[in-house]
């Protein structure tokens, strides 16, 4: 119905290209427009001035040979003050990109380790992006952005650098298991070495205690009992100590069997051997 009343009709964001018999004459622009087809004039064609968006899958080689898909996302739009070299200059404009897009990525990557390509991504985006922008700004079109949305090693490296990175995380784990329980049995040792050094230091009190309750006994009862010696005083205690000593053997129900010397003679000889270790003490801690 438009071509019978000589009108056309373009819509918002999109232009038309006006020819006369065959020849470019001008761009119309959104809105209703007057061709007098009977006067040679038609609307050659449409050009969207809306962004696009062109995904391109690269297969390529790393430079420590291992084969690789990079996923590039090329977002592009037509320059509206250029419609006519964008609408006449490119028969496939996307086969164009796509061939920019695998000569960057296939001389970019093959000079990258396979760690390298992850890690400087949005560099081989850069360089992609440059070389379109000079190349498609002649064909009246302006690259907006371009991302590296995917890289996918082949499945067996991809399981590879999985195992390697579980194997890195169980050998640090190890390691920090390792220095924990290392560090354990340092703390363990040292409490042991103070509970120790404590448990001598009570000993040794305790029996620092004992000479002197029997130094003063020994010294009260002479005083006391005229006539008795030291050494009477001392079988005296010691010979206490021992019947109070066979009295709480005989108590414990939980005693073992204990087989003891008993007699005269042998509370004189437990009381001899306790007078010469006494002795022997006191000469070493004098020495």
């Amino acid at each position: 119905m438009g071509n019978l009343f000589c009108c056309v009709q373009v819509d918002q964001s999109t232009v038309a290209i006006k020819e006369t018999f065959g020849k470019f004459e001008d761009v119309l622009e959104p809105g209703c427009h007057f061709l007098p087809w009977c006067l040679g004039s038609q609307v050659a064609g449409y050009l969207s001035l809306r962004l696009q968006q062109l995904d391109v899958r690269c297969e390529t080689k790393t430079k420590d040979n291992v084969f690789v898909n990079v996923v590039a996302s090329i977002q592009y739009r037509a320059i509206a003050n250029q419609a006519n070299d964008a609408f006449y200059k490119l028969s496939n404009t996307k086969g164009q990109i796509q061939a920019y897009v695998f000569d960057v990525i296939r001389a970019s990557v093959p000079k990258l380790l396979l760690d390298d390509v992850f890690e400087q991504k949005d560099e081989i985006a850069k360089a992609v992006e440059e070389e379109l922008e000079k190349a498609m700004s002649a064909y009246g079109f302006e690259i907006v952005q371009t991302l590296i949305v995917d890289i996918e090693p082949d499945e067996h490296v991809k399981r590879a650098m999985n195992e390697i990175n579980a194997a890195a995380r169980m050998r640090l784990a190890a390691n920090e298991k390792a220095e924990a329980e290392k560090i354990l049995q340092i703390k363990r040792a040292e409490g042991e070495a103070e509970a120790k050094y404590l448990s001598g230091l009570g000993i040794a009190r305790q029996r620092q205690a004992i000479v002197d309750g029997l130094r003063d006994s020994v010294l009260g009862f002479s005083v006391n009992v005229p006539g008795t010696t030291a050494k009477d005083v001392m079988d005296m205690v010691l010979v206490t100590q021992y019947f109070d000593t066979m009295k709480e053997i005989g108590a414990s129900s939980k005693s073992s069997a204990v087989f003891i010397p008993h007699g005269p003679g042998a509370v004189r000889d437990v009381a001899t051997q306790i007078r010469d270790g006494l002795l022997q003490g006191s000469f070493a801690d004098q020495s």
